[in-house]
């Protein structure tokens, strides 16, 4: 071959590309299609299909949604498996989160201190969002690799807990006899500033926030709080003097700056304390050093009253039989804004009160409540309560099944008259 034949093309014509296309019918298609198929794949496509229909009948007679929970149907559960899932979770651990690094952007870090182990830089959980830690918080972390995963609330001490009032007193207002005036100027304080905070807020003054209720025993200061936490909604937490005495020092101060604590993550609370003599004597030093401790609790409640912290939306009652062994910085306007006197019920009152205290007994008609209450003169409520039971027990003596008049009269001179030496009336009336 020589050179000039390389570069021409050889001509090899194939027959089998000039033939001409024959395109598919549909009986090739349908023949295509049942290719690899059994004899009874048409019937068992027609039967899933079926199924699915009735299921999605029965689900929808059910009320399951697809959307509905987001579970599975309770025949689909694995209950053994799952509670073993559960089971293998670590639990969390408790720390304490110290410092924010680049608060309010996506690249925050937290420094935890875990107790007793090291400190940490940690990220957020899944389930946590950052606005939900703040510095000083409590938080649970993991074991592995000390991710946050829920915030915790303060720790609080349980008996301050337990100072709490879950279920309400009984004691309505209409249960207190006698004591209108007082009711009123306690009602101005506790429910118009929580019922009524825009007036406050038109005239630019703050509400009342502290109320002392001083006067003899019986008197009803105790049934007046009582009462009070039976009408609000708010938060009510009943403290007794005596309570916050501790035996080791500074016990009795942290107790009542974890009542305050939880006092003020509440909206609204109201704070009861009652025989506040207890802890709020004047200050004095007899030289021994005994009632340092007790004065130093007081001067946690002066400071929490009225202190450097805002105390927020809190309330404060005390009742006590002698105010003037009282701090004076402790009566001072600020802390305690209204000094509500309670004294002797006058002849109109002590009748309301027999009345009061008669209307759940079987008495017999047209007894003179007005005679009995002149029979009491100087009686507070407590006593003239005595009497009623008194004369119940006259009553069940007898066999009989109503009280009557005769039953009060005796009653009232065992009571009143046969009792005043041990009654402690003119005693306090002194003080007050």
């Amino acid at each position: 071959m020589g050179k000039g034949d390389m570069s021409k093309p050889i001509d090899n014509p194939d027959p089998e590309k000039d033939k001409k296309i024959i395109p598919l019918d549909e009986d090739d298609i349908a023949l295509l299609k049942t290719y690899g198929l059994g004899p009874y794949s048409n019937s068992i496509k027609a039967l899933e299909t079926d199924l699915k229909d009735i299921a999605k009948k029965v689900n929808n007679l059910c009320g399951v949604k697809e959307s509905d929970t987001g579970l599975a149907q309770p025949s689909q559960w694995d209950l053994t498996q799952d509670k073993q899932a559960m089971q293998e979770e670590q639990p969390l651990q408790v720390a304490r989160c110290t410092k924010i690094i680049n608060p309010n952007t996506d690249d925050a870090q937290y420094v935890i201190n875990v107790k007793q182990i090291a400190k940490f830089v940690v990220g957020l959980g899944q389930h946590v969002a950052p606005t939900d830690i703040e510095e000083g918080m409590r938080v649970g972390v993991d074991r592995t690799k000390y991710f946050i995963h829920i915030p915790l609330p303060p720790k609080i001490d349980p008996s301050v807990t337990m100072m709490t009032v879950e279920e309400k007193p009984d004691v309505t207002y209409n249960d207190v006899g006698g004591s209108k005036e007082q009711v009123e100027k306690l009602r101005e304080v506790v429910e118009l500033p929580l019922l009524h905070p825009e007036k406050f807020v038109q005239l630019g003054i703050d509400p009342p926030k502290g109320v002392l209720c001083y006067g003899p025993p019986g008197t009803g200061k105790t049934l007046l709080a009582r009462a009070v936490a039976n009408r609000t909604d708010a938060c009510f937490i009943r403290v007794i003097g005596s309570e916050l005495v501790q035996k080791y020092v500074g016990e009795g101060a942290r107790l009542v700056r974890e009542l305050f604590q939880m006092a003020r993550s509440k909206k609204a609370c109201l704070i009861f304390f009652d025989e506040v003599d207890a802890i709020g004597g004047a200050r004095f030093d007899d030289g021994q050093g005994g009632d340092n401790e007790v004065q130093r609790t007081m001067l946690e409640i002066v400071n929490q009253l009225d202190g450097f912290d805002a105390r927020g939306n809190i309330k404060v009652l005390m009742a006590t039989n002698r105010p003037d062994t009282l701090d004076p910085a402790l009566l001072r306007p600020g802390r305690l804004d209204r000094k509500v006197e309670f004294g002797l019920p006058d002849l109109e009152s002590r009748t309301q009160i027999f009345r009061i205290h008669t209307r759940s007994m079987a008495v017999e008609r047209e007894i003179r409540y007005e005679l009995l209450s002149r029979l009491c003169p100087n009686a507070t409520g407590a006593e003239i309560h005595s009497v009623c039971t008194e004369a119940g027990m006259f009553a069940i003596r007898q066999r009989r099944k109503t009280v009557g008049e005769k039953d009060f009269l005796d009653a009232i001179a065992k009571v009143i008259k046969g009792y005043q030496k041990f009654s402690s009336t003119a005693k306090y009336m002194q003080y007050q």
